[in-house]
């Protein structure tokens, strides 16, 4: 009797420890897929999806199981977004506060901390496959930024280079042979670029397949070696030229972009299979999220007759410009049994993320120069429902040209009509070149009552601008001990 009482206390105890050793594991597992372009209005759960003619039911179903952000904030195009998830910082701090273009001195400085070094000096192994997008420079490149591995297309360039090639020659300005013209590259950690072969339409149509099956192969080898993992996957879908793959050619209702929407979204279901199939996503944290607001009504077609561009759902602005629009998109976060499915307006920042992921992860926030993005693990584990965050600012170039407070949008420079064609300052057309300054009075807009922001309110609500302006100053301040390096800039001399 007692060395059966004995025995199942033995089994009871071992249960214990096994189930606490589980739920006690050190280190979550972070897959970052970075959508690019997307806007607010094209995934289903955000009122696109079927609506828009292109499903993304793997999306929907994710969105399903994890926490679905209403109110995910970014920078008003690539560069600048991309700064800001890996810095944590506003995107001007590092001097990236302008897309940047091959053959310019725009690049990450060398001093910037990214997520991925911090979560590297935390013990995961970090890799990152697609698009990096912040500058050219040796020591600005993924591999020496913190990625153990690297592959996609050059550092400091977007998706649609390999229409250089083709551009040049139609021009007659350039004759560039596939060897000289843009590469995709790949690198191990403190290694220097390596071609691996020309980034042309039909390698275009295929690359996220491509990035994904690397992708999964690294979290193969990372549970091989019991070793957690950072996968940064900075996809292509959906940005301009959008080819997609033959097998997705004519899928959707609304031509290559719709296309190429139904394609990230099967891209973000193999991902999530092959979590499943690794026996890997209880324990892996998985954000779906993209850049900023997607290609709008100027965009070209491209070798089609519907447009190719994105929808910003009830918000004006696309990418370029620095209204709702533009900033505002898709953000969708799950860990099993850790986070609860839900919607959540909280407000949540581009730049929140390194602070949350070095708390969940145990990784070192750098406290030797500002840090913009704050803390938003209560959020996420369901201890808090407003979330930490109720400001953000906005750059272009050297100039703060709008902010947001709860639910009031401020400009401190005149909305001009701007790249969508719908109005507002415009990143993508200079620095700031459509911005053009007011007469000392800020417009302000209420995106609740006002989506559209064509009602500024701001002789009536005046009280607002007390709260905007403290929100810059705080961040004026910051500048006396830790100055900003030199704006991005390619029209002032």
């Amino acid at each position: 009797m007692l060395g059966a009482l004995a025995i199942g206390v033995g089994l009871i105890t071992q249960s214990f420890f096994i189930a606490t050793s589980s739920a006690q594991q050190q280190k979550p597992n972070i897959l970052f897929i970075l959508a690019d372009n997307t806007g607010y209005g094209d995934i289903g759960v955000y009122g696109g999806g079927e609506l828009r003619g292109a499903p993304t039911p793997r999306i929907d179903q994710f969105a399903a199981e994890g926490l679905r952000l209403t109110q995910f904030l970014v920078e008003p195009a690539c560069t600048p977004s991309r700064a800001a998830l890996m810095t944590g910082r506003y995107s001007i701090r590092s001097g990236l506060s302008l897309v940047a273009v091959e053959g310019t001195d725009i690049s990450l400085p060398a001093k910037e901390i990214t997520m991925a070094e911090m979560l590297r000096e935390a013990g995961y192994a970090t890799a990152i496959f697609g698009k990096w997008h912040l500058g050219a420079q040796i020591y600005s490149q993924p591999q020496n930024k913190g990625f153990d591995e690297f592959y996609g297309i050059p550092p400091a360039v977007s998706w649609d280079a390999f229409l250089m090639i083709p551009q040049g020659r139609r021009t007659k300005t350039l004759d560039i042979p596939l060897d000289k013209g843009p590469q995709i590259v790949e690198a191990k950690r403190g290694e220097p670029l390596k071609a691996v072969k020309p980034y042309t339409a039909e390698v275009r149509r295929e690359i996220d397949w491509e990035l994904a099956d690397r992708g999964i192969d690294f979290m193969r080898r990372q549970k091989a070696a019991g070793k957690p993992f950072f996968l940064y996957l900075p996809i292509s879908r959906t940005h301009y030229p959008n080819l997609p793959s033959k097998r997705f050619e004519g899928q959707s209702r609304i031509g290559q972009f719709g296309d190429s929407l139904m394609e990230g979204d099967a891209i973000v279901g193999r991902m999530l299979d092959a979590l499943d199939e690794q026996g890997l996503a209880r324990d892996t944290i998985v954000v779906f999220a993209s850049d900023n607001g997607p290609d709008g009504p100027g965009v070209r077609t491209f070798g089609g007759d519907m447009q190719d561009m994105g929808s910003s759902g009830p918000y004006r602005g696309a990418l370029g410009d620095v209204s709702e629009g533009s900033i505002r998109t898709a953000a969708i976060i799950r860990w099993p049994e850790r986070i609860r499915p839900r919607s959540s307006y909280a407000m949540f920042s581009i730049m929140d993320f390194f602070p949350t992921f070095a708390r969940l992860a145990g990784g070192n926030v750098p406290d030797d120069r500002p840090i913009d993005g704050v803390d938003q693990s209560d959020l996420l584990l369901g201890r808090s429902e407003s979330g930490r965050r109720e400001h953000l600012l906005t750059f272009v170039g050297p100039e703060l040209v709008a902010a947001r407070w709860k639910q009031f949008r401020a400009y401190f420079v005149d909305v001009a009509p701007g790249r969508s064609g719908e109005g507002g300052a415009t990143l993508l057309g200079g620095v700031g070149n459509s911005a053009a300054p007011m007469n000392g009075y800020p417009k302000v807009f209420n995106i609740e009552s006002d989506l559209r922001e064509e009602h500024d309110i701001g002789a009536m609500y005046e009280w607002v601008i007390g709260p905007v302006l403290k929100a810059v100053e705080e961040y004026k301040a910051s500048l006396a001990k830790s100055p900003n390096p030199p704006a991005a800039n390619m029209t002032r001399f």
